[in-house]
This record gives C-alpha cells, sequence and structure tokens, in this order.
C-alpha cells in the first residue's frame, strides 16, 4: 500500500505518515493527501463496523485495536411532517461519534510506534480516546474542564486514564494539553488529520445503508468540524471512483450560544461566546474554520445556530420519538424545524440527521431539563 502522506496547508510542505505527529514545524495543522477511495465490491460484508471499508482508509495494516465502532442503525422517523433519517452515532462503544475517528486515529498511531498519549476534551472525544487507549494498552491522560459532565468524566477515570481538571475557559484546557506535549504526544482529535480519516466512514455507511445512494441533505452537530470534514472526504472519494454522481448538503448545527462556524459563516467579527447546555460543541477556536466553511459552501449546505431555548424542547421531542439523546445533539432537531419551516430541506428530500451522542452521557443535566 502506497504511503499515507500529510499536506501543510500553511507551507506547503509534504510529510510522510511514518512517525507519530500532529501538526507541522511551521505550526499549522495537517492534512492528509486525497484517499484513494474504494468501490462497492471491496466491501467487507461480513464484518459489521467501520472495517468493513477498511479498503479505504489510509492505514498499513488490519486494526490492532477495535471495539466494534461502526456499522451504526439509521432509523426513519416523521419530523414536522417530513421522513428523516437519524444516523445514532450514539450507538458507538463510547456513546459518541468520537469513536469512529478515534479508532482509526489510534491505529495509525499504534502503526507508527506512539508511546504514552494526552488529549484535552469537554468529554466524548476524551472518553473515547481513554477507552481505545485501555484497549491498546497505551498510558493516558485526559485534560478536561472543570465544568466537565460527571457521567463522562466518570467514563475517563473508568478506564484508568488520568483526569486533569483545569479551570476557566475550554481554550485554557486546550493550552494545558498543549503545554504537555514535551511529557507525551498529542493525540488531539481536533489536530491529528487521522480522526477525520475515521469520521469519513460515516459517509460511506450512509452511502450503503440508503442503498449505495446519496442523501440530499445531512445535519451535524459540530464543535471543530470533523464529521463535516470526514463527509466530505468521504463522498468526494466515492465521487472520484465513479461509485456516485453527487454529493449531498452538509448543514454544520451549532448552539447561537458558542457558533465560531455561524460567526466566520457570516462575517460576525463582534463574536462572544456564552455558556451552552450543548457542551459538546462550544468551540471557540476551531482548529480547520477555513476548511470547514470551504468544505460546507462546497456542498451547498451551510451553518445553523439553533437559540439555547429551542435545545430542551427538540431534546424532548426526539426522547418521545425513541431517541434518547444528549443536549449537543438535540441542536439537530431544532435546526431540522428551522429548515424545514424557510422551505430550505424539502419533504420529498432524503435528509440525515446525524445523532452524535448517547443521552446517557449527559443524565444530570438532561433531569435538571426535565426538573427531575
Amino acid at each position: 500500500m502506497t504511503q499515507a502522506r500529510y499536506l501543510c496547508p500553511a507551507c506547503g510542505k509534504t510529510i510522510p505518515a511514518s512517525r507519530p505527529l500532529w501538526r507541522c514545524d511551521c505550526g499549522s495543522h495537517l492534512n492528509l493527501a486525497p484517499g484513494q477511495g474504494m468501490t462497492r465490491d471491496a466491501i467487507d460484508v461480513a464484518d459489521a463496523s467501520l472495517w468493513r471499508y477498511r479498503a479505504a482508509l489510509a492505514l498499513g495494516g488490519s486494526p490492532r485495536v477495535s471495539l466494534g465502532e461502526g456499522w451504526t442503525p439509521l432509523v426513519t422517523r416523521d419530523w414536522d411532517c417530513a421522513p428523516v433519517r437519524f444516523k445514532l452515532e450514539s450507538q458507538m462503544p463510547t456513546g459518541s461519534f468520537k469513536d469512529r475517528g478515534t479508532a482509526v486515529m489510534l491505529n495509525h498511531l499504534l502503526e507508527v510506534g506512539v508511546g504514552p498519549i494526552h488529549e484535552d476534551s469537554s468529554g466524548n472525544a476524551g472518553s473515547s480516546i481513554a477507552t481505545y487507549a485501555a484497549a491498546a494498552g497505551i498510558p493516558c491522560r485526559i485534560f478536561v474542564p472543570e465544568t466537565a459532565p460527571r457521567g463522562k468524566v466518570g467514563q475517563i477515570a473508568a478506564s484508568g486514564a488520568a483526569v486533569e481538571a483545569i479551570p476557566g475557559t475550554r481554550q485554557a484546557v486546550t493550552n494545558a494539553a498543549l503545554a504537555a506535549t514535551g511529557d507525551s504526544f498529542y493525540a488531539s482529535h481536533n489536530w491529528q488529520p487521522f480522526f477525520i480519516e475515521g469520521t469519513k466512514t460515516l459517509a460511506y455507511e450512509l452511502w450503503e445503508q440508503l442503498g449505495f445512494a446519496v442523501p440530499d441533505n445531512v445535519l451535524v452537530p459540530t464543535g471543530y468540524g470533523s464529521n463535516i470534514l470526514g463527509l466530505e472526504r468521504g463522498f468526494d472519494e466515492l465521487m472520484r471512483r465513479g461509485e456516485v454522481a453527487r454529493t449531498p448538503r452538509l448543514f454544520a448545527v451549532q448552539a447561537a450560544n458558542c457558533a465560531a462556524f455561524a460567526a466566520a459563516w457570516s462575517g460576525d467579527a463582534a463574536f462572544s461566546p456564552q455558556p451552552t447546555m450543548a457542551d459538546g460543541i462550544a468551540t471557540v477556536k476551531p482548529v480547520r474554520t477555513a476548511e470547514v466553511l470551504a468544505a460546507l459552501r462546497r456542498s451547498r449546505g451551510g451553518v445553523v445556530a439553533v437559540p439555547e431555548e429551542a435545545i430542551a424542547p427538540a431534546l424532548m421531542r426526539l426522547g418521545r420519538l425513541g431517541l434518547y439523546v444528549e443536549p449537543t445533539s438535540a441542536t439537530v432537531g431544532a435546526a431540522l424545524s428551522r429548515l424545514l419551516a424557510e422551505g430550505t430541506i424539502r419533504t420529498g428530500e432524503t435528509t440525515v440527521a446525524v445523532i452524535t451522542g448517547h443521552g446517557l452521557k449527559a443524565a444530570d443535566k438532561i433531569a435538571e431539563v426535565l426538573a427531575i
């Protein structure tokens, strides 16, 4: 197999992906060179996980660690008189879509000889990376905000990872993780491009589960944008291999209280983040802002910022459809209602709403919302 290559969008350097690396020497993030993709005859139909698309992944060999991630359910529910397919990434091994990216990223790092690792996270990514590190036998530290949901912190700690709670903003947590890069490898899901290599399998699954067809619209709760970039990467590979003739419109869904992509999309220079119950997408400084916005424009989609007061009602509506989700995922319900009411999405189109995290990840917060 051809050695995967990193491309630096800032200085133009090309770097072989042959050692643990999370950014370029110039300080920029790195991207993976375009992938070779795959055709439907290369799907390993006997493997009910994302590894059924192994032929499309930029890894050197078979995975060394897996918890059966991927191949999550796609269920249809009526939402405002429209049939909507809900992709239940909440059914991943650790309860969030992060397992899709973590599994591929960690297997790459194992291939290139990684040692102890650390990460910063508001919860779900930390839970995922700590769990997969435990399965791989790698020492792991996770930096979290002091205000991180207790359920997620408990999940991290249960894996045996060291938890370091940092006071202050989410950016302060990132700064603490950056300062620790001399002690262990920074296995950041926001910086390391093999995480996006994992999230691209979402595109392959939707294509296969829809009968080798492309949806018209995909809505995703978005903090750093790895699902948006992964979806574009996956559908682009399928199009270059002649498996599809078009790509879906992508909609990044954010909480209006902390909507960095929405501010950048509209050119709002006065962006001032506020607390939100959708903590999983409360990102102030996304690493790949320009690339995410470009992907949205190429897809003819956009950014939808939903008001705080719309999140809890959407969470309860989803629950009454049998979908128990964390508040971050509930934002897609509010966004669906807006886009359908505006006519941006039509009832006859194939629309997918991605449920990124299980309600058990935020049980305490949901209990507060329901006044229990």
